[in-house]
């Protein structure tokens, strides 16, 4: 059997699989098999912010594999002790960490902390949101696509209006544990939020006494010309759940913790590889280069241009292009399968973002 039939045997079947055998990544490319090379503008879904196999990242996991590979964090280490400094600093206000292995289990972490800080109960969250498919962030996850046959979700979590103050307005009250955010919602079709509206959910959620948590997974680590994408709107919230890109391609995921955020205490939440020493050492470096290459910087810049270029356009098919820096949707006025599967046939790799938006999000940086 070749990959594609020892895959299609073996599988779980959750996935919808290619027929494309991936093998080698470089920088903003993808090979396959036979070495055909592919641009790769999904960035591994929103992973590979710095391209694919980036030579310092790739050092550092080597390096670190040789001295220490796991560690449970009720033992400090050097790599975890040097990374909590440096991604605490990257939002001030937001002083403590707490880390674990993907972008749905931050939410689960943040959920959990907005519950024992606040003593409330319920959630709200926006329609068109993803936040993930465990349990928690399944129940703030909007679309009924994911959430059919797993009910009953997590009881009190309701959705309002996306960029819709009147709306949070009347939603927010005493039981409000948390409202949770996406600054531009990706699965949801790509649409930034409006500073007003992120200013009125710190603001709302101040008066209530309730937190606001916001969901930074595909938006962090520069892929929108800021750090963060909250920090285009000079708010700080109570939570901020991070991951994909965090480690430069290895699996692991944030929390973010404000001064609001009250009674974690130990035992309180826990995980096993959350912080190993491996993960932690890829997250170092992949911060460093960030810095260095000024990341943000070069999306901001690659991303206006890339714009600009598709909004000169001229099709009848396209009725919008939107987005921030690098994570960029392409709305057309049909279902957009078979732009995906032409565009992969012209060796370019895209994503979609609900069933008429194409989503790009192609790495930034001086090594791609």
């Amino acid at each position: 059997m070749n990959i594609v039939e020892t895959e299609n045997k073996y599988t779980s079947g959750v996935y919808a699989k290619q027929t494309l055998t991936i093998v080698r990544g470089q920088g903003a490319s993808l090979f396959d098999e036979n070495g055909v090379e592919y641009l790769d503008c999904s960035s591994g879904h929103g992973v590979a912010n710095l391209g694919h196999a980036h030579p310092k990242i790739a050092e550092a996991i080597y390096k670190q594999a040789s001295t220490l590979i796991t560690l449970f964090e009720t033992f400090p280490n050097d790599q975890r002790a040097a990374l909590m400094e440096k991604i605490t600093a990257l939002v001030p206000g937001l002083d403590r960490v707490f880390f674990c292995n993907s972008g749905t289990e931050s939410v689960e972490a943040a959920f959990k902390f907005a519950r024992i800080s606040t003593g409330r109960k319920n959630f709200i969250a926006a329609m068109r949101a993803f936040h993930g498919r465990t349990y928690g962030s399944l129940s703030a996850t909007y679309n009924k696509k994911y959430r059919e046959g797993f009910e009953p979700l997590l009881p009190g979590v309701s959705h309002v209006a996306y960029n819709n103050i009147e709306a949070l307005e009347k939603a927010v009250n005493e039981e409000t544990a948390a409202v949770i955010l996406e600054v531009v919602q990706g699965e949801g079709g790509v649409y930034p939020a409006t500073a007003e509206y992120i200013q009125a959910a710190r603001r709302i959620c101040d008066e209530r006494g309730a937190l606001l948590i916001v969901d930074e997974i595909q938006t962090g680590f520069g892929r929108t010309g800021k750090m963060f994408a909250i920090q285009h709107f000079g708010v700080t919230p109570d939570l901020l759940t991070c991951a994909k890109s965090i480690a430069g391609g290895v699996p692991m995921g944030a929390v973010l913790i404000g001064q609001n955020v009250k009674n974690l205490t130990p035992g309180v939440h826990g995980s096993t590889f959350g912080g190993n020493p491996l993960s932690c050492a890829a997250a170092n470096a992949a911060l460093d280069v960030m810095k260095d290459e000024d990341l943000a910087g070069q999306a901001a810049a690659k991303g206006a241009y890339l714009v600009e270029k598709l909004r000169k356009i001229e099709s009848p098919n396209i009725r919008e292009v939107r987005g921030m820096g690098l994570m960029i949707g392409i709305e057309m006025k049909q279902k957009v399968t078979t732009y995906i599967k032409t565009l992969q046939e012209k060796k370019i790799i895209a994503l979609n973002a609900g069933m008429t938006v194409i989503l790009l999000v192609a790495a930034a940086g001086d090594f791609v």
